[in-house]
């Protein structure tokens, strides 16, 4: 008989039958915890004796109607949700801790209450005292939100069965305990059953279910990675501490676009949505300095022009560092060696910091141009044009690959008063009068036109 796999990976889920100090499956470290089994399943034999019912299978085409959409009137959350809240859906919120995901969800929850939905918001975190306190700071105390305290699944799930809301906001799922489960609140077990009795429970209520999960110190949301394959929706509400910007992400949506972002500022009286994330993120750029660079971007649907900064200076003795905000560090690994191989613009010996500002984090390959830019401004202490922006992609033969919607990224830049891009060389002219486009094939012709540097790194 075959022994029940009582050993779980809490970073990727992977189930092992005894405890090891290393993942086999993602290579985390000391991440395996022993756990009960939810339930003993029907054996091998007792499947074969007993006949199943024979299920009902359709083609492709459908009659179905769009699933109806309520709107919650913050113009950056319902862009985020692809359109507005579905009925019997279940959403996942994560972010760091204190970044302001439970000032969002009230916020949201006074919205929607105010439209018309019937909203329970259950707290596992803090007592009701602490939420109607924030309410209060908020301004959003007469709002007609149901509010209660409480961890338990069974209780909880009753409640919502008595008072059939239509959006249920469980504040947070790691604090939820199912008492059918023998493991401790917030272990892999007891997370995912939760997960799944409020999904299941949302699908087959009718009501919309967002829970709002914590993340591990690398930026994943923690538990096994099968509760973002449940869910319908996952969000990621991002920012850095030292910076009043917030960005709410969807890195999964079967509704609606992935990637599309929302741009929320915090302010005393809540998080306030901002109208132009270009504008606001460029807003405090003074006067032209080295390593200052505009790029624009896309992000999901929208976009959006920010400030790549970099600095360059010589390192002590031993290694160089290499330090990155806001982008991939791998990437400006990838970025150094091509100027180094093609362009012949040495790095060695110099610490290189950069940075995105505002706090907004960058995943598209078109930042490679401005990145790069960037890098030998800082390195040749030469300011660029404060009036052009750059944007294109790098390859490991150094050529400069065209990128989607420039034509969308141009209208942006020119609209926040641009005059100038630098691009790669495309097929199809973007025609916009009064803006100058600079076409490069390659990254050695960038640099010579731009700063003029020869390939062979000689003026």
């Amino acid at each position: 008989m075959a022994k029940d796999l009582a050993f779980t990976c809490t970073s990727c889920g992977a189930a092992h039958s005894k405890w090891s100090g290393q993942c086999d499956a993602c290579g985390a470290w000391n991440a395996i915890v022993e756990e009960a089994p939810l339930a003993t399943g029907p054996t091998a034999k007792t499947l074969g004796a007993k006949r199943g019912h024979a299920i009902t299978l359709t083609d492709l085409a459908t009659q179905e109607a769009a699933p109806p959409r309520t709107m919650a009137g913050v113009e950056e959350l319902d862009r985020v949700l692809g359109g507005g809240l579905v009925a019997a859906s279940a959403l996942l919120v994560g972010g760091d801790p204190g970044i302001g995901k439970s000032t969002l969800l009230l916020q949201a929850a006074a919205r929607f209450a105010r439209n018309g939905l019937k909203v329970i918001y259950v707290t596992g975190e803090e007592s009701t005292a602490q939420v109607q306190m924030r309410a209060q700071r908020l301004g959003l105390t007469e709002s007609p939100v149901r509010l209660a305290s409480e961890t338990n699944l069974r209780d909880i799930l009753t409640t919502l069965e008595a008072e059939k809301p239509d959006l249920a906001i469980i504040d947070s799922i790691q604090t939820m305990w199912a008492d059918h489960v023998d493991a401790a609140p917030g272990s892999v077990s007891q997370v995912r059953a939760a997960a799944h009795e409020l999904t299941t429970f949302a699908k087959r209520r009718g009501i919309s279910v967002i829970m709002v999960g914590h993340v591990t110190k690398e930026g994943a949301i923690a538990g096994p990675r099968v509760i973002e394959h449940m869910v319908d929706t996952v969000l990621y509400f991002e920012g850095e501490r030292g910076h009043q910007f917030r960005i709410l992400r969807a890195v999964k949506n079967r509704f609606g676009p992935a990637d599309e972002i929302g741009v929320f500022e915090m302010t005393g009286k809540g998080l306030a949505e901002v109208k132009n994330p270009s504008a606001l993120f460029l807003s405090e750029r003074g006067t032209p300095a080295p390593g200052s660079v505009v790029f624009a971007g896309i992000e999901g649907t929208r976009p959006i022009l920010c400030e790549i900064q970099a600095l360059v200076s010589p390192a002590p003795q031993g290694q160089a560092r290499r330090s990155v905000v806001g982008w991939d560090g791998g990437r400006l690994a990838m970025i150094l060696a091509v100027l180094e191989s093609r362009c012949g613009i040495p790095f060695t010996g110099l610490d290189v910091y950069l940075n995105v500002a505002g706090g907004l984090r960058i995943h598209e390959p078109a930042a490679d141009l401005a990145v790069a830019a960037a890098l030998v401004s800082a390195r040749e202490d030469t300011a660029l044009s404060p009036e052009c922006v750059i944007f294109g992609e790098i390859s490991l033969s150094g050529a400069l690959r065209p990128v989607s919607q420039t034509e969308n990224r141009l209208k942006e830049a020119q609209k926040l008063g641009f005059t100038c891009a630098t691009v790669p060389q495309v097929t199809k002219r973007a025609s916009l009068q009064g803006m100058t486009l600079r076409e490069n094939r390659d990254l050695a012709g960038f640099v010579t036109e731009i700063f003029g540097i020869k390939a062979d790194g000689r003026e």
